[in-house]
């Protein structure tokens, strides 16, 4: 098990969608131990549990609060399912509950704010897409900051980009809220400041990869033939032929198809592909990190996870808010 729980850990935290555990690790990495997890994908939880040493619990939506453990901060990198304000004024007429349990019914943000409803954390942070803010005109965000302000958290957000911690453009919001019953308001949270460092993809690559991570002749002409089609038409779509010395596109969980958002140029042949320890890389895992499944797997769970060192670092600051209040941790 490469990566065990702190022998003597400051703080207990939950990982709630928890993929592979990319901020699992980053607040281990600052002396929390891991009380509780969920994730649904069947080979996501292998990997996970070929890392932490435990396998986590299944479907959200089918664990009941009651049985968390209570815990100082809760995690979660949540999938956003569309979902809209629309409708309450009708819900009204016909006698029916609306507010935060309603308006989210149905959406996996439900699961999140039922817990910290029951569980009450000091705090907690949340990470998603960047388009959640602008998602179905503000209002999907909007909703979630009405449901986390209901619950007497006060809120905080930012879109960060990864590329100031690994060669990879790559934004994320991330919403971080404490409880107000417990800091009174009286939190000094900021956001770390993104200092600007020169980092390059070359910094990633291994120095000798097999040869089917080259395209196929096939495969490249068309990537090609498809970027020209769509030039024509005035599109920016196409395959990135990465600059070596420069930051990548965004991994997305379709690299398993074709590789074509980042491309890796050799000379005297078609490019490549990243293997799956770059791509891990790519997102700021340690080389210990074990991939214990097939590449595709690897490829769709690195491209749906998180840029771990940028977890790490907002973690600093949520950590540091909880030292400075007098009432200490809930020690394990």
């Amino acid at each position: 098990m490469p990566f065990p729980p702190p022998k003597k850990p400051e703080f207990k935290f939950i990982d709630l969608f928890a993929g592979i555990g990319g901020i699992r690790l980053a607040y281990q990495n600052l002396g929390g131990k891991c009380v509780f997890t969920s994730e649904w994908d069947s080979f996501s939880k292998k990997t996970y549990e070929a890392n932490f040493g435990e396998v986590p619990f299944g479907d959200i939506t089918k664990i009941d609060e009651k049985d968390i453990p209570d815990h100082d901060v809760l995690l979660a990198g949540f999938p956003c399912q569309p979902f809209s304000i629309a409708g309450v004024s009708k819900k009204n007429s016909l006698g029916r509950k609306h507010g935060f349990l309603d308006e989210t019914q149905g959406t996996l943000f439900f699961d999140i704010a039922r817990i910290l409803k029951h569980k009450r954390p000091k705090t907690f942070m949340l990470e998603n897409v960047k388009n959640l803010v602008s998602h179905d005109k503000g209002n999907t965000f909007k909703v979630i900051q009405n449901t986390l302000k209901e619950l007497n958290y006060s809120i905080y957000y930012k879109v960060l980009d990864g590329k100031y911690y690994v060669p990879q453009h790559r934004e994320r919001i991330i919403i971080v809220g404490f409880d107000n019953e417990y800091f009174k308001g009286e939190e000094n949270f900021e956001f770390p400041e993104l200092k600007e460092v020169k980092h390059s993809v070359k910094e990633i690559l291994l120095p000798k990869v097999e040869d089917k991570y080259t395209l196929s002749d096939k495969l490249w002409s068309y990537l090609q033939e498809y970027a020209r089609k769509h030039r024509a038409k005035g599109n920016g779509f196409g395959f990135g032929l990465t600059d070596l010395n420069g930051i990548s596109r965004t991994m997305s969980a379709r690299y398993y198809k074709d590789g074509a958002e980042i491309l890796i140029p050799q000379k005297g042949k078609n490019p490549r592909r990243l293997v799956p320890r770059e791509c891990a890389r790519l997102q700021g895992f340690p080389d210990n990190f074990v991939i214990p499944v097939s590449d595709n797997q690897a490829y769709k769970q690195f491209g749906n996870s998180v840029v771990s060192p940028l977890m790490q670092a907002v973690g600093e600051k949520v950590v540091e808010q909880l030292k400075q209040f007098s009432n200490g941790f809930d020690k394990p």
